[in-house]
């Protein structure tokens, strides 16, 4: 196993090119399920997720080919409906095979998921919604075991404890484009990466209206067929090498880039008093301008982004004053507050809150990463401290961001690999 190094201090310069969005590109693929015609995704990342989710379509029986960005999924000679547990307990987002399977086939057997380990993520909301389409649903040996004859579109209300869900929408929304009669999906997730998906199944032939707002309208089609589509840049990937330029005082080009998707992320920064200047497709990013501390509570996009608060925490832990950083998503996603302090930080934690009391530098140290974007925040807090940083457990940042490394390294950042 293999651990990343990295010695502080570089400002980073340059250009760097977004990859494809990680969040788009997993229901995408699953939705790859719902015809048996061909299909050609382009803009495709290289990560750990999107092989996995390969493999899961693999194991449904579909050919799955990927070269240089740009996967091409056909049907194979026989189909499965059971996604098994030792393929779906390596990421969350493998569970949004449900919806797909049981619209196609009319029965699925989709292991309970697994992924970041960042606080209680149940799938009641999934199960919600396809139960009220019609399909009949249990649990059985850690397994959601699903069978509907006829799928039948319906009103869906789709709010949870802590907002709308985007796999809960996406997977409703796959389940619903092949039902009988209109479906609405009220508290539907807004989020670009939903509005990628639906923009996806409309090429394939499905009626969808209202994504992108709280209520998705569905008029059920008989079949889908085959579509080429390209994928939306990461805005997650895109705000984390926003974040490593101005963490480290640099000045780059951060490419392909929708600036529409970072608004939240750009209004904080703006507030904190950073240089961010708009072009076509690109933003450039100055850190050559002394922050201030801001405060950030996460929310259901257009909030401020959940897997952006990491990253932020890292930034406002070098930038003077005291911040406090809410979150009203995974309220225990928090890991890293401990490993930060391992650094020097000065961060304390009181239930869903983190009271950040920025210090000057932070001091390399050994760190271990939790989940995939505290993983990034760690690799941020890293670039900035004085002397050596080795982050263990990497696995999980390869699991979210294309060649992250070569990108930090074309920039003047000082990283490399070594074995545990």
């Amino acid at each position: 196993m293999d651990k990343l190094v990295i010695e502080g201090g570089a400002r980073l310069k340059g250009e760097v090119t977004v990859s494809g969005a990680k969040n788009a590109v997993l229901p995408i693929l699953a939705a790859t399920l719902l015809t048996d015609e061909p299909c050609i995704i382009k803009g495709v990342p290289n990560l750990r997720d999107t092989n996995s989710m390969l493999k899961i379509l693999r194991s449904l029986g579909k050919i799955a080919e990927f070269d240089k960005g740009r996967v091409s999924v056909t049907a194979g000679k026989t189909s499965n409906y059971i996604a098994e547990y030792k393929l779906v307990s390596t990421m969350r987002a493998s569970f949004c095979v449900l919806g797909p399977l049981l619209g196609k086939l009319k029965k699925a057997k989709v292991s309970l998921p697994g992924g970041c380990v960042i606080g209680v993520r149940p799938v009641d909301l999934h199960l919600k919604g396809i139960r009220a389409l019609g399909a009949d649903i249990s649990i059985d040996a850690g397994y959601v075991v699903a069978a509907a004859s006829k799928l039948r579109g319906t009103y869906i209300y789709l709010g949870g404890v802590y907002g709308s869900s985007v796999l809960a929408t996406d997977n409703v929304m796959m389940a619903a484009v092949l039902a009988s009669g209109k479906t609405v999906i009220e508290s539907a997730a807004c989020e670009p990466e939903v509005v990628d998906l639906a923009e996806f199944l409309i090429k394939m032939g499905a009626k969808i209206k209202g994504h992108g707002t709280p209520v998705i309208e569905i008029e059920g089609v008989k079949h889908l067929h085959g579509a080429v589509h390209t994928i939306i840049p990461d805005r997650i990937e895109a705000g984390t090498l926003i974040l490593a330029a101005l963490i480290t005082g640099g000045d780059v080009l951060v490419k392909n880039v929708h600036y529409q998707h970072l608004g939240a992320l750009i209004d904080k920064l703006s507030e904190a008093g950073a240089h961010i200047e708009r072009t076509d497709a690109a933003l450039r990013v100055k850190g050559n301008k002394k922050l201030r501390s801001v405060n950030i509570t996460t929310l259901p996009y257009p909030g401020f982004p959940t897997d952006m608060q990491a990253q932020m925490m890292s930034l406002m832990a070098v930038t003077e004053g005291i911040s406090v950083i809410t979150e009203k998503i995974y309220p225990d996603r928090f890991m890293h507050v401990s490993e930060l302090n391992r650094m020097g930080a000065h961060i304390q934690r009181e239930g869903p809150h983190a009271i950040v009391e920025g210090i000057k530098s932070l001091s390399g140290a050994p760190v271990m990463a939790s989940d995939l974007r505290a993983s990034a925040g760690l690799v941020l807090a890293g670039l900035s401290a004085r002397g050596k940083t080795s982050i263990s457990r990497i696995y999980h940042l390869e699991r979210g961001y294309e060649l992250i490394e070569e990108k930090l390294v074309n920039l003047g950042a000082k990283v490399w690999r070594e074995k545990e």
